[in-house]
């Protein structure tokens, strides 16, 4: 069979289709009643169950998972890519206490490789699972000559619900209150650009080097998938926010700019957070990237979340009850830090 014009211009619309046409199989785990119509239409469609709720507010977040993508270019591993990125945005929506329902992505790249497609959308699976979360449509666009040969990008959008009276503004916060910090996996999806100049430019690895700190390969422990806190917090709110109770005040996702940039989107103006550097078990990444890049410690904690993932502000009453909780759903916890009078500022201190 002849070739088409727009095949040979490098857009293969029989291969997408073909390719996509897998697609009701592969996200067939990740419905949720609500859903209607089916995959591939002009838009997701999702009812949502007024019912449910006296108030709802609805909670959507934007995302990609930025130069970690170079780490799966260079491994030509590519199935938890998607994963990361519902993580990240579950969590995203978290911090208001929203639990996500719907979640839709982007995939571009120059040439549609069905290998790749697959594990893509198989993380993207495996992230709307597990935080029961529903998959509900995409776009996947293919440009010959926007990116480079074996290259694509990934953004995700995704649209969660929490009662209004629940929302978590963090007007609450008071002096006195505790900060608890949950482990993270690793970088989670910031810091790359950063860490692969570290590693790969100034220490010469490359991404299949071991090092005696690490239990895989350096590609592989950059590959960790970011956690998703997600189920945690709403575990913790259920526990512990009922009634006119609110013993849980105040959340931070500790992405890009750290502890001094994201905690404070969640601060009263009259307060500001101090979080104890040596107050939780650092990973052996974190150590290797302090001590081999020449990086002032004040930047490594605004670049890089240094093994905490998301910070919790309670009430100091509680606080130890709300730590051990979370430790029996087989998570590290510590405290990490207070609030005390301020202005609405996070601070690193020893």
């Amino acid at each position: 069979m002849k070739q088409k014009a727009y095949a040979k211009a490098g857009v293969d619309i029989d291969l997408g289709n073909k390719v996509k046409a897998t697609l009701p199989q592969l996200l067939a785990s990740t419905h949720r009643p609500e859903v209607l119509g089916r995959v591939g239409g002009f838009g997701g469609l999702f009812a949502l169950d007024c019912r449910k709720y006296r108030k709802p507010v609805l909670v959507s977040s934007v995302d990609g998972v930025g130069t970690k993508l170079k780490i799966a270019f260079a491994m030509d591993r590519h199935d938890t890519i998607g994963h990361d990125l519902v993580n990240h945005c579950v969590n995203d929506i978290a911090v208001l206490g929203a639990e996500p329902l719907f979640f839709l992505d982007y995939l571009g790249t120059a040439k549609l490789q069905p290998r790749v497609f697959k594990e893509i959308i198989q993380g993207f699976v495996r992230g709307c699972a597990e935080n029961h979360c529903a998959l509900i449509g995409g776009e996947t666009a293919q440009m010959p000559g926007f990116y480079q040969p074996g290259e694509y990008d990934v953004s995700g959008t995704i649209v969660g619900v929490v009662e209004r009276d629940r929302m978590l503004d963090g007007k609450g916060i008071r002096p006195g209150d505790v900060v608890l910090g949950l482990a993270s996996s690793g970088l989670h999806t910031n810091g790359y650009s950063l860490a692969r100049q570290i590693l790969f430019k100034r220490m010469k690895l490359k991404p299949t080097s071991r090092l005696p700190e690490l239990r895989g390969t350096v590609g592989s422990e950059l590959l960790n998938v970011h956690v998703s806190y997600g189920p945690i917090v709403q575990k913790v709110l259920k526990k512990f926010n009922r009634g006119a109770s609110r013993i849980l005040k105040g959340i931070a996702h500790i992405t890009g700019g750290g502890f001094v940039d994201n905690i404070p989107r969640v601060l009263p103006p009259n307060c500001d957070v101090l979080i104890r550097k040596d107050s939780w078990e650092m990973p052996p990444i974190f150590q290797i990237l302090q001590a081999n890049g020449g990086v002032p410690e004040p930047e490594l904690y605004q670049v890089f979340n240094m093994g905490i993932g998301m910070t919790l502000i309670v009430a100091s009453e509680k606080a130890d009850a709300v730590q051990r909780f979370i430790r029996t759903q087989k998570l590290k916890c510590w405290t990490v830090g207070e609030v005390v009078k301020g202005r609405g500022e996070a601070r690193v201190i020893s």
